[in-house]
This record gives C-alpha cells, structure tokens and sequence, in this order.
C-alpha cells in the first residue's frame, strides 16, 4: 500500500498552472529524485507533500500514522540555540526519552551543546538534517541536501540514507548523488509529473526521445495548422453546410495552439577570456600558513602552469579557501614564497558572495548605472545579458537580498564572466545551481583556455572540469594527484578509508592516554546490568505485541506498548555504544 498518494493536483499562483492534474505514489522504501528547471514548481509540490501548502484542486491520501519531514534548501542564519535545542524541534515529546536526539546527533557527528548561531554553514545544514530524521519519518524531503556540505558528509549521507528504511524525495543538482541514490525519477514540465523507472543516465536518454517526439508533434499539427489558415483566407464560403465543421476544427486547432506551454529557456552565457599568461602561472616554494598556532597549509611545493585544471579538495574548515587567497597573493605565506607570472587577470568567484552588494538591484550589482556592458568587443544591453543568465526585466530591479540562493549564484556568475579573464577562481561555485545552468558552466569551463583553480564538493563536476586535484591531507600537507575526483579516490583509497584510518589512529591514541574518571568506571559498572534489563524489556513486549488477546486492551495502553517496543531498541544500540566506548580504557 502506498505510503501517500497526489490525485489530479492543480496549483497555480496568477499565471499558467504550476501542477495541472498532478498525480504520484510514494512506495514504501522509494528512493524518489525530483527533477525539473527552476521555477518549475518543485519546491511548491513538496510543500504540498509535506503539509505546509494545501492545493487549489484534487485529493491527498496520507497512510494513517505517516510522519513526513522535510530538509529545507535555505539555512537559516538567525536562528539561536544549542545544537540539541534545534534538534529536539522535531522530536516526538510524547517519548519520555531523549535518546532519538542523541542518537542523530551522534550520526551527524555534532557537538549538542554548540550554539547553532556560530557554526559554520556546513555545520548548521548537518544540524538541520539531524532535526530532519530524529523522528524517523516514513518519507524524509531533501531539498538540495549536499549544498554546503563536504564530499565525506555527503558519501556519509548517502550510505546513511541507502540503508534507512523509510521512503526518500529528494531535489539536488548532484548528479553522483542522484546515480548513488535514486530508484526513481519524477520530472515535473510545465505542470505535469512524468515518472520514469530508471536510473539517471537513462532517464535522460528517455526525457530527450520524449522531448523529441513532442517537437515531432508539434511541427506536424502546425504544418495542419498553416494549412487550415491558408483555406479559410482563400474566400472558401465557410457557411455552407459541408463547410462548418472544418471551420470549428480551426478554431480547436487554434485554441488548442495557444494553450501550449514551452519549455522554459536555459541559461546562455559564455566566458570572456583575457589575452594569454605566462607560461608559468603560479609557483609556491616551501610555503606555510597557520592559524592559531595549528598549520593550514605546510611546505607547500606547486607549480600551476598556463591551461592547468586544477580542483581542491578536502573537509569543511580545512582551508580550501585559505589556500587560494594565498595562491591570489591576498595572503602572504609566514614562511616559503609564493610568485605569479605575468599578465594575470583573475576572476574570482566567492562562494560567500561578498562581491554583491545586498542593498542594490541586480542591475546596479553588474555595471552600475550603465545600460551597457562591453563582451567580446561586442556592446550588450545590460537586460539582454542578465536574460541569458535567467533575470526578466522586472528581476533586475529587484534587491539582492530578495534574490534566492541560486539567482544569487547566477547573478555572481553573470557579473564574474563580464570581466575579461585569464585565470578563473571558483569557490563552490555549483550551490544552488540547476542542473541544466550547472551544464552550461561546465561546458563554458572546457572551452576556456586559460587557467582554472575550482574548489567544490560536486564529485561529477569536478570530474568533468579538471585535469588535477589538490587534496588536503594530514597537518596541513596538500596532495597533488593527476586525474579527476575518481582517479584520486583510485590513487589513495577516497576520503572513506582515509576517515576510518584517521579515526581509528585517533582512537587509539586517545586510548593510551586517557584513564576513566570515577564517575564514568561507576557507569560502566552498570551498563551489563542495563543492558540485560533491556534485553528482557524487548523480549516480554515482544511476547506480549504477539498475543491476539493484547489487543482487547484499552488503546492508550495499546499505543504505549507499542511505541516502548520502538524506543527499546534504540536504547540498547545507545547503551552498547556507550559500553564499548568505555570498556576499552578500564
């Protein structure tokens, strides 16, 4: 039986129908990925999913009992708290324990006692997951889960969610994400909902013969269509008898004509590319940078030569973009040295978009009062180049600060590549991008010929756009492997084996250096005792859920059996957890 079931669902805003008789089911176990262009309605269909927005038409069919919770696209920054308030939001107060809070804590490796308002914006989107699955929904909705996160959190997620039990919508960009994860594709096109059982690559194939055939469709009907004006413009007596019919087909034909929806246009820009550098481009001898006495960066020796491709990897906070402002000359190495050749013109896109000016419109943020930008020795209209970065006139004049994350990431891009350049600097550029913008850029990156330094967590765009990665690597060593992100995981084991080693290595100097204190030998002590007292919990409510008779019971009393038979368990892996912890160091 469905989990929950979307039947002939309209939704409209004042123009065409965002849903037009949208229909879905939601499986147990469905791992679903949503796609479609921005603006397409997305977010809207998992409001309505999730409860928050109530259609305009047609009928919603939840499972009785059905959580649903949902992971939002935009991190909040003014929210106050410790880790473990925000978390518990979301947690089922009708449980007497807090351990479902603990335990997702623990899965997302946070600290409960941090407040959220100094964590970084990785941090914060792991706490708001945490929040998301502390009550283990039947259906968990991602909106664009890995922005902000590092590539080891995101192959994390990923296990995490392949092994969850409950159902999974999610919306990315993440296109490994979505070939690790999804069991199926749902494209929502101008209002209507197209399912398709395969895996991504072939579901494009699919969508491009569906889209195909439509264009086919459509060129025959308007061939029909030219045919049937030519006739009724050639003076044909259109009262006779014989003759109405034809001319009420016209008219269908004409209605139905005006009623089509286009696809909605891609983004279409290029990059202006400055005149050629040195060969040598940037050289780093021996150089160190540290913060607070801790190394950054150590001894780094690297040679980026003209034309190099070169992606940076490594953990949130590990110093990615430490690492370019020294390359850029913004930070100057304590020790060692860092040359540019000649004739560098850097384009630098930062990810924390300092570049826009918040208060100004998108217009004034590109060329100020001008009406004209100058590409390519070609003299542009400001509003003809913001189009083909997806902006209508009335976009321009809007604020910055009324922009959504991705038309602010369009925005920098747009005001990015109309500046000349030779040496292009990214600094996760693809958060919040569409997939099919994130395509045009990739494609403009391959056919730059200049230098590119790209720092991202988007393990296909990073194998698609450079031909090297840096990695950061134990006390500030940087890594340099040829290749793309695949090729590095096949060179050194990927970010997973190198975690578990790291892990285990701090274990166990952990272990030879730290005694239990008083209090904690006490709790070890107790816990076989815990956990046999458990263990017997679960088997008597067991027993007891199994007998037929149980359920003549009143239903209160039902119902706290029950969710006791769900919490148990949980409290056993809580406890065995806490037992190997300690037991090692007594």
């Amino acid at each position: 039986m469905a989990l929950l079931s979307l039947q002939n669902i309209h939704m409209a805003f004042g123009g065409p129908p965002v849903l037009d008789g949208v229909n879905l089911l939601v499986e147990p176990g469905e791992r679903i990925c949503l796609v479609g262009r921005n603006g397409a309605g997305k977010s809207t269909l998992l409001k309505i999913i999730n409860g928050d927005l109530v259609p305009d038409e047609g009928e919603i069919i939840r499972q009785r009992g059905l959580k649903v919770a949902q992971l939002e696209q935009e991190v909040p920054m003014d929210r106050t708290g410790t880790v473990f308030d925000i978390v518990s939001e979301q947690w089922d107060h009708e449980h007497e324990l807090s351990h479902p809070v603990e335990r997702a804590i623990s899965l997302l490796k946070l600290d409960p006692q941090s407040d959220f308002s100094t964590l970084s914006g990785g941090m914060r989107r792991r706490v708001l997951l945490a929040r998301a699955i502390v009550n283990e929904p039947g259906i968990l909705i991602l909106d664009e889960p890995t922005n902000h996160l590092d590539i080891e959190v995101i192959e994390w997620l990923e296990t995490y969610l392949c092994r969850r039990e409950g159902s999974l919508l999610f919306v990315t960009h993440d296109r490994a994400f979505v070939r690790n994860l999804s069991t199926r594709m749902v494209e929502l096109d101008r209002g209507r909902l197209y399912s398709w059982d395969y895996d991504y690559d072939t579901f494009l194939e699919k969508r491009a013969e569906r889209l195909s055939v439509e264009r086919g469709q459509w060129k025959q009907f308007d061939k029909k269509l030219t045919e049937e004006e030519l006739w009724i413009r050639q003076g044909i007596p259109a009262r006779r008898t014989r003759n109405i019919g034809r001319v009420r087909s016209l008219l269908e034909m004409r209605t139905e004509r005006s009623r089509r929806r286009k696809q909605a246009r891609g983004a279409r820009f290029s990059i202006q590319e400055a005149e050629m550098t040195g060969r040598k481009v940037i050289t780093a001898h021996n150089a160190s940078y540290s913060w607070g006495g801790e190394p950054v960066i150590a001894n780094l020796d690297l040679r980026i030569m003209r034309g190099d491709r070169i992606g940076i990897i490594g953990p949130n906070g590990c110093g990615k973009s430490t690492l370019l402002r020294l390359l850029l000359g913004d930070l100057h190495p304590q020790s060692g040295t860092v040359k540019h050749g000649t004739n560098l013109e850097v384009a630098y896109f930062d990810q924390h978009r300092r570049q826009l000016d918040e208060g100004q419109s998108v217009k004034w943020n590109l060329c100020g009062d001008n009406q004209f930008i100058m590409m390519n020795g070609h003299k542009l209209h400001v509003l003809g180049y913001l189009r083909n970065f997806l902006f209508s006139r009335e976009d321009a004049e809007q604020p910055v600060g009324s922009l959504s994350g991705g038309e602010r990431n369009r925005l920098l891009l747009a005001k990015l590549f109309a500046q000349s350049a030779n040496v292009l600097v990214l600094d996760e550029p693809t958060n919040d991008l569409d997939a099919d913008t994130m395509e045009v850029l990739e494609e403009q990156l391959l056919d730059f010929d200049g230098t590119i330094l790209l720092v991202s967590h988007d393990r296909a765009f990073l194998n698609n756009a450079v031909t090297s990665i840096l990695s950061f690597e134990a006390e500030g060593s940087i890594g340099e492997y040829a290749g793309g992100y695949d090729d590095w995981v096949s060179q050194t084991g990927g970010l997973k084996q190198r975690s578990e080693v790291r892990d285990q290595k701090s274990e166990s100097e952990k272990a030879r250096t730290r005694k239990l204190s008083n209090k904690e030998r006490d709790e070890l002590k107790k816990l076989p005792k815990r956990i046999e007292v458990l263990e017997a919990e679960l088997e008597e409510l067991h027993a007891t859920l199994n007998d037929p008779e149980f359920y003549r019971r009143p239903p209160e009393e039902i119902k706290t059996a029950t969710e006791r038979a769900e919490a148990v368990p949980h409290e056993l892996e809580t406890t065995f957890t806490r037992w190997a912890e300690l037991e090692p160091l007594s």
